[in-house]
């Protein structure tokens, strides 16, 4: 496993989103601590999840519980393990999202995600949607405050803009680390976001980074490596005789230094084969013929 810098902490260069592991259509609790394990086995050194991870109808923070009970019962070292958790976002009894931006809501929510987490300071907490009825400068000075309180030791910012960006780097300074937003091979409108990011020294990480890539041409489906937009990827994918989701990973990791993406899973091999996307190099006419894809703007 390869590694990146997200602000002053070392991880590996593919890092586990959660999500799948706590949301509805979630596997057993022993399969996904087994993922979680096998993350940990092959290198994975940061764990991304929420406070609004967790079924519609379900109580706050079963993914951030999920996580703490995996690290504990991992019989290796977990000091070394960064948990990412955000905070800002609910579910609804019908399955919807809702955003709370309130700065109280903030400071509380951030106090409950350590105690689930069994942690004095939150390794890195992120703002995880802007909410509209809230001025964003009121948003982000409560995670200055959690910053200061020492509840949380970095900030991240999620599914923001580049002015957003810039007036979050403004309010916490050098402890604004990171920006989670959207992006993929199929989704590439954080384009700017990504490069302002790569110019402020800002770890990127795209979430749901495999959209776009479906099925495996190892499966023998061919017909995959026709696709107009994402064709290239499965034809680099079996002449590597890998999977294409590794190789979008892989691409993903070329786009800046400064990227950082946390694909999902539900399985052991699925996570495993995300984290050896950090050892794929790619060669000049791969990154070529990858770069040549143009999806549909979904603005």
């Amino acid at each position: 496993m390869r590694y990146r810098m997200l602000g002053d902490v070392r991880v590996g260069a593919v890092g586990f989103g959660t999500m799948p592991l706590s949301i509805e259509g979630r596997p057993d609790e022993d399969r996904a601590v087994a993922t979680l394990h096998a993350a940990l086995d092959a290198g994975v050194t940061l764990l991304d999840t929420a406070d609004s991870y967790h079924p519609p109808g379900g109580a706050p923070g079963d993914g951030e519980l999920l996580v703490a009970r995996a690290l504990m019962s991992y019989p290796g070292p977990t000091d070394h393990v960064l948990v990412a958790t955000k905070g800002g976002r609910g579910r609804t009894p019908d399955g919807g999202w809702t955003v709370d931006g309130r700065p109280e809501h903030l400071r509380r929510a951030a106090e409950a995600s350590a105690l689930r987490l069994g942690v004095d300071s939150i390794g890195l907490y992120q703002l995880h949607k802007p909410d509209p009825s809230v001025p964003y400068a009121e948003s982000l000075g409560a995670v200055r405050d959690l910053l200061d309180a020492g509840t949380i030791r970095l900030a991240g910012i999620s599914n923001v803009d580049s002015p957003q960006i810039l007036l979050a780097r403004e309010i916490l300074g050098d402890r604004l680390v990171s920006v989670q937003n959207r992006y993929s091979p199929a989704v590439r409108d954080s384009e700017a976001e990504l490069r302002l990011c790569a110019d402020l020294g800002l770890a990127f990480l795209p979430w749901s980074p495999l959209g776009g890539i479906s099925r495996s041409s190892l499966d023998g489906t061919s017909a995959q490596e026709e696709d107009p937009q994402f064709g290239a990827f499965h034809r680099v994918a079996r002449s590597r005789r890998v999977s294409p989701q590794q190789v979008a990973l892989a691409w993903l990791l070329t786009r800046s230094a400064t990227v950082l993406p946390i694909p999902g899973a539900s399985r052991p091999s699925t996570v495993r084969d995300s984290a050896e996307a950090a050892d794929l190099s790619l060669s000049a006419a791969e990154l070529s013929a990858l770069n040549a894809t143009a999806p549909a703007s979904t603005k």
